[in-house]
């Protein structure tokens, strides 16, 4: 069976392409479908651990800031489920990462350009069209959108240990409940490590359990989200440091790390207080250790246990720490997808093997201006930390559907800010999606 010729196939569900799609919804001459292998919609399944938090603002959801009139915003979802004034009264500090979790999944099982259980094996481009061959069956395509996530990192010294007793967080839900061995290793101070402590000192076994928590950082450290920080996380940011040169781009990330990737006051808070009452409260002797400054150099297999080696950065000293768990965690990587192969020497990657982003969020190569291949949580070099987040994936959304149709159907010329970023003050909107064919439907 071959399906009639999409205006846009989106490979990978998970929020991003979720916002992307619940604003096509609204636009029916666009047609659109979206695939993943996954037989439902599920969203880091294996990081869904009891207390965690969302860092963003439940306002920042799929829909809310670019089409508030949609039926998938979130308080659509809370009048849905009949919670909403119960919600409210929660007055929660931060969202339960499980309730947005369930408002996600409530979006994917009503909308009906989603397409579950069809894994994508091949995308080819050939008479202007792209070609996506699924298992059994396949379609074409005027343009493509590429939202299938990063990949969990396994550093090389962890590779060979990788295994039952040396796993990443993306697995934590699944094995932390089955860890054999006394004396337990995070590795990673960022919020997913502080999650993986904080879930780890509230076990009732923790008493009788020897943890120790490594950082790279100087120290275990809080997220910057002041009022001009969460500037960062505007539009009107993001259009004018992709405006920047390349170097300049790359440094500035580098700068805003903690803006990004810190931990939340309350998550070090209660980690903290688990701590001094398994130190000072408990009957029982425990031994924690909290290790910043600290890059692990090897990990070996001796006799049964891990032996991490380190540089503590703090002195210069190589240390030894034992373990008979290890908890990676150590982040993501990009990758180019192994469907994308046919096209890999046609698209245009920078010296560290990423996608060169326009401003709308497409990838340079070689192929028609008119056949448009975009992007998802792949251009936190070229948009700012604010890419990889949930803060501005409406926006984003909206800025690629204004590309897709060749108009501005929805309207993001920014008001003047007083954050004067640039001595140019005007709006910084590129025109260029506008000078593109329209999506036929």
């Amino acid at each position: 069976m071959t399906s009639p010729v999409l205006d846009l196939a989106g490979i990978g569900v998970g929020p991003f392409h979720l916002s992307l799609a619940a604003h096509l919804d609204a636009i029916p001459a666009a047609k659109a479908h979206f695939f993943d292998d996954k037989p439902a919609f599920d969203w880091h399944p294996g990081m869904m651990l009891e207390g965690v938090e969302l860092q963003t603002s439940f306002m920042k959801d799929l829909v809310t800031a670019t089409l508030p009139t949609s039926p998938w915003t979130f308080a659509s979802y809370l009048v849905s489920q009949k919670r909403f004034y119960e919600f409210l009264n929660a007055d929660f500090d931060a969202i339960p990462r499980r309730e947005f979790a369930r408002y996600l999944a409530w979006v994917a099982g009503n909308l009906d350009n989603l397409r579950f259980g069809r894994p994508v094996r091949e995308v080819r481009f050939e008479d202007g069209l792209f070609h996506i061959r699924l298992d059994d069956d396949a379609c074409m395509a005027r343009n493509l959108s590429l939202g299938v996530g990063l990949k969990p990192n396994i550093p090389a010294w962890g590779q060979v240990a990788h295994g039952q007793s040396c796993f990443h967080t993306s697995e934590a839900a699944y094995r932390l409940e089955g860890l054999k061995g006394r004396r337990i290793v995070v590795v990673g101070g960022g919020q997913s490590g502080a999650e993986i402590m904080q879930h780890l000192l509230s076990r009732p076994e923790a008493a009788s359990q020897s943890i120790a928590w490594i950082s790279r950082r100087q120290n275990f450290q809080t997220l910057d989200d002041s009022p001009f920080t969460d500037e960062f996380f505007t539009p009107h940011y993001v259009e004018r440091f992709h405006a920047l040169p390349h170097s300049r781009r790359q440094a500035t990330v580098a700068q805003q790390k903690l803006a990004g990737d810190g931990i939340s006051a309350s998550t070090l808070r209660a980690i903290y207080q688990k701590s001094y009452a398994l130190r000072h409260l408990s009957a029982d002797e425990h031994d924690l250790a909290f290790m910043p400054h600290r890059e692990v150099l090897d990990l070996r297999c001796e006799g049964g246990e891990f032996r991490l080696v380190m540089r503590n950065g703090f002195d210069g000293s190589v240390e030894m720490a034992s373990a008979d768990a290890i908890v990676l965690a150590t982040g993501y990587v990009f990758t180019v997808p192994e469907f994308l192969a046919p096209l890999a020497d046609r698209l245009d990657l920078d010296e560290r093997g990423l996608y060169r982003l326009r401003d709308d969020f497409s990838v340079e190569w070689d192929g028609p201006a008119s056949a448009r291949i975009f992007a998802l949580n792949a251009g936190r070099h070229s948009h700012g930390i604010a890419e990889p987040q949930l803060s501005l994936m409406a926006w984003r959304s909206a800025v690629i559907v204004n590309a897709l149709l060749g108009r501005r159907h929805f309207d993001l010329s920014p008001r003047p800010s007083a954050m004067r970023w640039t001595a140019d003050a005007a709006p910084a909107l590129s025109q260029a999606a506008l000078q593109q064919p329209q999506a036929r439907g």
